[in-house]
Order: C-alpha cells, then sequence, then structure tokens
C-alpha cells in the first residue's frame, strides 16, 4: 500500500506543477500586449479594459489567430474594416503581414471598436451596441433596435436574436469588469 501512496503523491506533485506553470504562462500570455493595448487606448479614447475583454474573446491572446470568415490576429479583424483602418489612419502596403502584427492589429480593432462605439451615443450605455455591431454586424443591430432596446442597453441585450451574440456580449462585458481594475493606475 505504501508504494501506491507514494506514487500518488508523486502524480498530486507534478499535477500541482503542470498546473501552475500552465497558469503562469496564461498570465503572462494575457499580459504580454498591454503597452500595445494603453497605445492603441490613447489614441482612439477607448476603455482600456473593453480592448482587452474583446482581444480575449476573440483570439484569447492568440496574434496568430485566424478566423473562419478571413478574420486575423488579436482582434479578429475582418478584411473591408481593415481597408477602411488603412484609408482612414493612412497605412500604406495593408496586407495580413501588417494585421498580423499585434501592434497594427490592436490599433485597428481599436480605431473600429471606436467607430462603433459612436454609432451608439443616444443609448444608456454604447458599449453592449458596439459589442454585438462587432460581432454580429450592423444589419442584426438594427434588426433588434425595437421600441427601449433603441436605447435601454439591458432591453438591448434581451432583443440579440443569437444566443452566441447575446453570451458574446455578456461575457466580454463581465471579462471588462475584471480588467477594470487593472486599467486603472492606482490613486496616490
Amino acid at each position: 500500500m505504501k508504494p501506491l501512496k507514494h506514487g500518488a503523491l508523486i502524480f498530486a506533485g507534478v499535477m500541482a506543477i503542470i498546473f501552475f506553470t500552465d497558469r503562469l504562462w496564461r498570465m503572462q500570455r494575457e499580459h504580454r500586449q498591454d503597452k500595445n493595448i494603453f497605445a492603441a487606448a490613447r489614441k482612439h479614447g477607448v476603455d482600456p479594459a473593453l480592448i482587452k475583454a474583446v482581444i480575449w474573446r476573440e483570439s484569447r491572446f492568440n496574434p496568430r489567430a485566424r478566423g473562419s470568415k478571413g478574420e486575423i490576429g488579436l482582434m479578429q479583424i475582418m478584411p473591408d474594416t481593415a481597408l477602411d483602418w488603412a484609408g482612414a489612419e493612412q497605412v500604406a502596403n495593408l496586407s495580413d503581414f501588417v494585421l498580423a502584427d499585434p501592434a497594427r492589429n490592436i490599433d485597428c480593432g481599436t480605431w473600429y471598436l471606436r467607430k462603433l462605439l459612436q454609432r451608439y451615443t443616444r443609448t444608456d450605455d454604447p458599449v453592449p451596441y458596439a459589442l454585438t455591431d462587432y460581432n454580429a454586424g450592423r444589419g442584426n443591430v438594427l434588426k433588434w433596435l425595437k421600441d427601449g432596446a433603441a436605447t435601454n442597453s439591458g432591453e438591448f441585450i434581451e432583443q440579440i436574436g443569437f444566443p452566441s451574440t447575446r453570451e458574446y456580449v455578456r461575457s466580454v462585458m463581465k471579462r471588462r469588469e475584471k480588467y477594470a481594475a487593472w486599467a486603472s493606475p492606482p490613486s496616490n
């Protein structure tokens, strides 16, 4: 019986090491783009916690992420969005290689997120509307802007017709709350 206890103890120790190593790796990955997130947040006037939450949901901080519809990088930028950003920001020679660069990808995604937030300023909270637009497109947002949902974000979230988009919005908003303390400098 003793050899079994000894083996179980070794196994538990190995599993603990694997767990903590994985957790440390994930934490490092999660903070690797902080500098780029803060730079884009300052440049475009968007909450860095929101940017980070979108990156978490879109790519889990993997700069090489690719989507099934041609989305690229950390913020899963669509080709049409990239073209609009490149024109507005005067980015020459736009390519997938440019969008694979984390700083450029975050700048593009944040530029687009700001554009979406500005669309919904006549609401009590433009964030759920902008996130829905980011995930499901403007046409779908317009379909779900019925009655009180046109200005009340809580009602709007309930009107979202795609369960996956509703879950996307809720998860990004919840993750944004988690990142709020990280995004706020400590007061002295």
